[in-house]
């Protein structure tokens, strides 16, 4: 099949990548000359792992070429999918420019039938003003047909989400565009991958739920863990015993230093600017966010328990992306929690294995070691914030002889507590 991806973004390039792994043939269409020529070199602007291959196989079999022609894009496509961002405004509503300016794009250029796929994650309804704007924009009359197809990608898994999906959500309001998209997977529903066909506004809808749910789980996991903290629990083992209720199950509950993330808070947000655009209170969501919010202030204050003060010391910070296995930065903790710990005065030296390059455009005045380790000499304290698995296993005793002071605060609870007092460091971790 011939397909446009429209964004070489996150979600764009991925899809994109995949469907030609798949056998279509893929345009890719970006307005950045730059990430487009780098793109065509098989340089991939982010880090994800087993991406780079699928980039590089399929530009060589000539199944995936990247453009910024959107004439040739659309013109030269059955399929085109819409996958450019819809970031957050001030009001927490999704920013919904790029999409209207690229369906203006399609509707002009279009020469004959297209199914539109929204990929992008939108707002309730969006789908109806990307209707009205193709049909205003076309230079004649030509039939097409939207369809709701929601993206489920984490960071991390993205490949492999997106070839053994949970599921795939397919809404459309026309047999023919169902047709389409069946078609279009196939090869994934062979593999007993679910199918969910539902109208377009419930589609839309599910996407943003998927991750409000998610999100709502991580915030009751945080506030229970200051309780745990009052009355002597192990909020681990709480979430241990909830996720073995198969009505609860285990995903999602564990208890750190918040979520961050290009979906999570974004969509949170924007669930919430919908409801209340409807006449509907979002108490929970906006509890969710509040909790998010303070849980990175929260950690803050136990740096500040531990060290008496914090002005004048130095502070090693472990991990900087958002979770691991991505250097995406978006929403990340680190962020709030290094620019508060500057704002008391704080020295800042901090390793992650990958995000060195995007942290460097956002946060200033911080050193950058080279390995864990180094990152340790003559800290006064460790705070563990995003769990890349390498730390998981470092010599502690090595760890303890580097510090100034044996303090860790472990935002990730990944370290036994028993253990890490056995050894001599004044240990503490989010709701132990």
């Amino acid at each position: 099949m011939k397909i446009a991806v429209v964004g070489c973004g996150y979600v764009g390039l991925v899809t994109g990548g995949c469907l030609a792994n798949l056998g279509n043939d893929v345009i890719c269409v970006d307005i950045d000359d730059e990430k487009v020529d780098n793109l065509r070199k098989g340089q991939i602007p982010f880090f994800e792992p087993g991406l780079r291959d699928i980039v590089e196989l399929n530009l060589a079999q000539r199944r995936l070429m990247f453009t910024t022609d959107m004439e040739l894009a659309v013109q030269n496509s059955d399929v085109i999918f819409l996958a450019v961002g819809t970031p957050s405004t001030e009001t927490g509503e999704a920013n919904l420019s790029y999409i209207f300016s690229a369906s203006e794009q399609i509707g002009k250029f279009m020469n004959s039938y297209k199914t539109v796929v929204i990929k992008s994650t939108v707002p309730a309804g969006t789908f109806e003003k990307v209707r009205e704007i193709i049909k205003k924009s076309q230079k004649k009359p030509v039939g097409f047909d939207i369809v709701s197809n929601p993206e489920f990608l984490r960071e991390g898994e993205a490949v492999n989400d997106f070839m053994v999906p949970d599921r795939v959500v397919i809404g459309v309001d026309s047999e023919k565009s169902k047709d389409i998209m069946f078609a279009i997977y196939k090869s994934i529903e062979r593999t007993g991958r679910p199918i969910l066909v539902t109208d377009i506004i419930s589609s839309e809808l599910i996407k943003v739920a998927s991750n409000a749910m998610l999100a709502t789980r991580i915030s009751f996991m945080n506030e229970l863990s200051r309780l745990c903290e009052k009355v002597g629990a192990d909020v681990k083992l709480i979430a241990k015993g909830m996720g073995l209720d198969s009505r609860i199950g285990p995903r999602f509950l564990q208890a750190g230093l918040g979520y961050g993330g290009s979906c999570f808070p974004k969509d949170v947000k924007a669930l919430a600017h919908t409801m209340k655009q409807h006449g509907v209170k979002s108490k929970i969501l906006d509890a969710v966010n509040t909790v998010n919010d303070e849980q990175r202030l929260y950690v803050v204050e136990k740096i500040r328990t531990m060290l008496s003060s914090i002005k004048g010391k130095k502070i090693a910070i472990w991990g900087l992306s958002f979770k691991p296995k991505t250097d995406d930065m978006r929403e990340a903790p680190s962020i709030t929690l290094i620019n508060e710990l500057q704002n008391l005065g704080a020295e800042i030296v901090a390793f992650d294995p990958v995000s060195e390059n995007t942290a460097n455009k956002i946060l200033k005045k911080i050193t950058y070691a080279e390995t864990p380790l180094s990152a340790l000499e003559g800290a006064h304290a460790l705070v563990l914030v995003t769990e890349w698995d390498l730390f998981r296993e470092l010599d502690k005793s090595r760890m303890k002889e580097l510090m100034a002071s044996p303090n860790i605060i472990d935002g990730r609870n990944i370290y036994d507590p028993a253990e890490m007092k056995k050894l001599g460091f004044n240990y503490t971790g989010v709701g132990r």
